[in-house]
């Protein structure tokens, strides 16, 4: 009776091993999804979200930018340190967009460049 439980728990501890350095494997290259939207239900609204809720912080690293454009006199853009300047959508475009950027430590603003007066915000990476 001894001899199986020592052949089961090498098994098993070898089992749960190859499951954590799988997650962690997984986990390394995946990056956290931030969720733009501009010009939803034709309005002049532009936001970015994290888990449904308004980006303010972050953390230095890499994220995943999902833009969701809804009107093609819109765009979305983003400014940030060491002259960062990405263009996710251009006025014309309607659509979904998807583009993973490594963010780094600064001041970031996003915007809509026809509308850029009215319709931004910011968020601090740290």
């Amino acid at each position: 009776m001894n001899r199986r439980y020592s052949l089961v728990a090498p098994a098993t501890a070898a089992l749960v091993a190859a499951l954590v350095v799988a997650a962690a494997a997984f986990g390394s290259s995946s990056s956290t999804k931030l969720v733009g939207t501009t010009g939803a239900n034709g309005a002049f609204k532009i936001t970015l979200t994290k888990g449904g809720h308004s980006v303010k912080t972050l953390a230095a690293g890499s994220y995943s930018f999902v833009i969701h454009d809804d009107s093609s006199i819109h765009s979305f853009a983003l400014d940030g340190p060491h002259g960062l300047a990405k263009d996710f959508t251009t006025v014309g475009f309607k659509g979904t967009k998807t583009v993973t950027l490594k963010l780094k430590t600064g001041r970031y603003k996003y915007y809509c460049a026809a509308h850029e007066a009215t319709m931004f915000g910011h968020f601090t990476v740290h």
